[in-house]
């Protein structure tokens, strides 16, 4: 039997919809909408497209969005100044800044600069802290953990006592993805373990999981040999293995050998079209949140 396909593409649409429908009645309650901007350093290309996209989402929802441009060799007192400015602007509600700073900028002191209260991307280490704690404590969830968890819910995918097992260790996505699914709440309530590359025997660790979560950035790393039957299959993964020769696009693979993987697991999501697209979304959900705690 193949598998139901959990598409990111789709529910991303669902989720967004729902925040512009909040930005509306935000709007016409208070007269404000959500503040968010974007600092772009440099014409990287990869950057440039993404924070495009993000422009583009947020300008779609209605939040009142900010792109600031600066050149590559704006310097890091510069830069700090900017930010700082933007943590003083009650307008704004969440700051983004582009990764990756030319090397002269030390990443970790720009991103640590940022208010935790307009930490959109949740990066911050107080916003870290406060996922540890969890419940009430927790202001922003990451954004591609959260995606995660919402492909979850939203797939019908039962998660109390559930057995999960994320697959990488980063703090990007495994371990925040691994404590969000170990907390008190709904979409949560699971047993989970962190599989890694010192892991012995990791195929048997990944057959036991009733929610399998791969973000270990190697493509087919998980054979359909290691899935359980019936299991909900969370593919993070997104491996460039060559180009299209004829419309110049790279070929992505997941983590997972989606192919062969779906006729084994009940559940699991396309590379691309799966998490990738929540991503953003999420961002945008942060910010409105942000916004919402402002007034």
């Amino acid at each position: 039997m193949t598998a139901e396909l959990i598409s990111g593409t789709e529910i991303s649409k669902t989720i967004l919809e729902e925040i512009k429908q909040e930005v509306a009645e935000m709007k016409e309650k208070t007269g404000k909408v959500p503040g968010l901007v974007t600092i772009l350093v440099g014409e990287n290309p990869a950057s440039i497209s993404y924070v495009t996209l993000k422009v583009k989402t947020a300008l779609n929802l209605g939040f009142n969005e900010i792109q600031d441009n600066q050149p590559e060799d704006i310097s890091e007192e510069d830069l700090l100044a900017l930010i700082d400015k933007y943590n003083n602007d009650p307008e704004i509600h969440g700051i983004l800044v582009q990764l990756p700073l030319p090397k002269h900028i030390d990443d970790k002191k720009v991103l640590n600069a940022i208010d935790p209260d307009k930490d959109v991307d949740a990066f911050h280490p107080v916003n870290v802290g406060r996922l540890m704690i969890g419940g009430d404590e927790v202001r922003f969830l990451p954004c591609t953990p959260a995606g995660i968890q919402e492909l979850i819910v939203r797939s019908g995918t039962e998660t109390k006592g559930a057995e999960v097992v994320v697959v990488g260790r980063s703090n990007i996505v495994g371990k925040p993805i691994a404590m969000m699914m170990a907390q008190k709440g709904i979409g949560a309530n699971s047993t989970v373990t962190i599989v890694h590359t010192g892991t012995a025997d990791l195929a048997a660790h990944c057959k036991r999981a009733d929610i399998l979560v791969v973000a270990a950035g190697v493509p087919n790393l998980v054979k359909p040999e290691w899935i359980k039957p019936g299991s909900t299959v969370i593919d993070v993964g997104v491996n460039r293995i060559g180009k299209n020769e004829k419309t110049g696009k790279a070929i992505l693979r997941g983590d997972v050998d989606f192919d062969k993987a779906k006729e084994i697991a009940g559940k699991i999501t396309p590379v691309p079209g799966g998490v990738g697209p929540m991503t953003i979304c999420m961002l945008m959900k942060n910010t409105l949140r942000s916004a919402q705690k402002s007034i």
